[in-house]
């Protein structure tokens, strides 16, 4: 029997081996506007949703493509379905990260993207890389990079209500995904 992971949406998704068909976006922006980054233990509540957001708007700025900035929305999508980990933990798991790489793609096929080339995930993990200096500096407090931050435009890291990041997470993929199927 396998085993599932029962949606905000009242999907089962196969929780080792996802298929497109059954990811919802609206899945995706609740779950998300739920999760706290930094495994909670950060200043205030910023969400996963909303960090994405902010690595949207920053590919906004860098005149990614519209598939680029879908990405960098999508980029921590997989963490709707297998929550997260942090970063030094996440390295010492490589099972983990095989289930995390298996949700993406099941993701990005979801949408009719395919998987990123490594040109474009590189600009993705450039942006959330440049995103996270800010998470360390201002809801970790921790010092400033010696070399300065590398975004475009400064993130907004104000606590907002989840719900009102749910709808503009959606309200963003829609919009993407609606302009790549033009």
């Amino acid at each position: 029997m396998a085993a599932y992971l029962k949606t905000y949406t009242g999907l089962k998704v196969d929780a080792l081996l996802p298929d497109p068909d059954t990811i919802e976006l609206r899945d995706i922006a609740h779950a998300l506007s739920l999760n706290c980054r930094g495994n909670g233990q950060v200043t205030h509540f910023y969400s996963v949703a909303q960090h994405c957001i902010n690595a949207y708007y920053e590919a906004v700025e860098w005149d990614y493509s519209d598939r680029e900035k879908l990405f960098c929305l999508l980029h921590d999508a997989a963490e709707a379905y297998v929550t997260d980990l942090i970063r030094p933990v996440k390295q010492y798991l490589p099972d983990y990260q095989k289930i995390e790489d298996k949700f993406l793609e099941a993701i990005f096929n979801h949408f009719d993207l395919g998987l990123p080339t490594e040109d474009e995930w590189k600009k993705v993990k450039f942006v959330d890389d440049a995103l996270l200096d800010y998470d360390l500096v201002y809801l970790l407090n921790e010092a400033m990079p010696e070399s300065g931050f590398k975004t475009k435009r400064v993130p907004d890291l104000e606590y907002v209500n989840p719900k009102e990041i749910e709808d503009l997470y959606y309200d963003i993929a829609i919009k993407l995904v609606d302009k790549l199927k033009k």
